[in-house]
């Protein structure tokens, strides 16, 4: 956890995308942050439009008038940093420009998570800015512990929320020696928040409620991002089978991962020493919660930027079993982005962020 910067000056702050979900979270946040001021929005959608009329955000960001993205773009030099919450394709786009405006950017988008050859087949484009993209600091806080570069950062590529879940659900067990690395599988389960806001058949209520699904299977964009931040966090050559499904839930997501218990790890007490070794990765990370493998739910996520972990072994099975529970909002999305802003501007990278509170039940 990085110390407070003493008598931090506040940082302005513009989202572009702010009517999409993740913007409309980050906005939430942004609102009521003790260091950054929302002073930029922009929505085609909601332009012209009050942002407190349309969401329930702390004044003065309440008294904010939505510009459409075309307009905003006359004022990305008036704020210091700009939280992208647009589609990749978008986003390669804007950045650029929001850097030569002299504001730094968070990219919420998967628009520089990879390595420039693996866009055409994972998001269907060839990148237009391989130079930029090579700059990017891709930060998972928890994982990649990059806080250095964050600081001299002028843009930081926020992960996905299902590599957020999968990368923290295996890595301590990778780390501390316990699973093995040679055949790890991610089953993960997703709200209806993480396909976006737009409008289609299968995402209406008659399509998703009381069913549960796999999508994409094999050939879903957060695959390979699973596979390089992993690398990046120091677990390389690891692989993974990742498999999505959509939950008939709002927000949320529950990522089991399975995967082989190293031969002659964990001695008489396998489920000791899983547990141990999701606590020690636990100290010093003020977000990761450790319960029983049995008492990881959405419940105890959803509405925080915590990742709550639990995992389980079994000796004779030769079986490792490790859960992560999120909310695909927060930290899947907004708040890791804001996370990563405090790290940026040398704040405490829990500012903004601590007082997010869930509902249970």
């Amino acid at each position: 956890m990085s110390s407070p910067v003493s008598d931090p000056s506040p940082k302005r702050a513009g989202i572009v995308g702010v009517s999409g979900y993740s913007g409309m979270e980050l906005a939430r946040i942004l609102a009521s942050h003790p260091h950054f001021s929302l002073e930029l929005v922009t929505s085609d959608k909601w332009a012209g439009k009050r942002l407190g009329d349309r969401l329930a955000v702390a004044v003065p960001a309440a008294d904010l008038t939505c510009f459409t993205h075309e307009q905003g773009q006359a004022h990305l030099g008036e704020v210091d940093v700009v939280f992208l919450c647009t589609p990749a394709e978008v986003s390669v786009d804007l950045a650029p420009r929001v850097l030569a405006a002299g504001a730094r950017v968070v990219d919420l988008s998967g628009g520089f998570r990879l390595a420039a050859d693996q866009y055409p087949q994972w998001y269907g484009f060839t990148h237009p800015a391989p130079a930029l993209l090579a700059e990017a600091v891709y930060s998972m806080p928890e994982a990649t512990g990059n806080a250095d570069k964050l600081r001299t950062a002028r843009l930081v590529s926020n992960p996905g929320c299902y590599p957020t879940a999968s990368v923290l659900a295996v890595l301590p067990l990778l780390r501390a020696g316990f699973m093995e690395a040679d055949s790890v599988i991610i089953d993960a389960k997703s709200g209806t928040t993480g396909a976006g806001r737009k409008a289609s058949e299968e995402m209406s209520f008659s399509e998703v409620a009381d069913d549960i699904r796999p999508y994409r299977v094999l050939r879903h964009q957060h695959q390979p991002e699973i596979d390089r931040a992993l690398g990046m966090s120091g677990a390389p050559h690891v692989r993974v089978t990742f498999v999505p499904h959509l939950l008939p839930v709002r927000r949320g997501i529950l990522a089991t991962a399975y995967g082989r218990l190293r031969h002659g790890t964990g001695g008489s007490d396998p489920v000791g020493g899983v547990r141990k070794a999701l606590a020690d990765f636990a100290e010093e990370r003020p977000f990761v919660h450790v319960v029983a493998a049995e008492e990881v739910r959405l419940q105890a996520a959803v509405g925080t930027n915590r990742v709550v972990l639990g995992a389980s072994a079994d000796a004779k099975l030769g079986s490792v079993v490790t859960f992560a529970a999120i909310d695909n909002l927060v930290k899947g999305a907004a708040g890791q982005a804001v996370q990563n802003a405090n790290l940026m501007f040398g704040f405490s990278e829990t500012a903004g962020l601590l007082r997010l509170a869930g509902a249970m039940p």
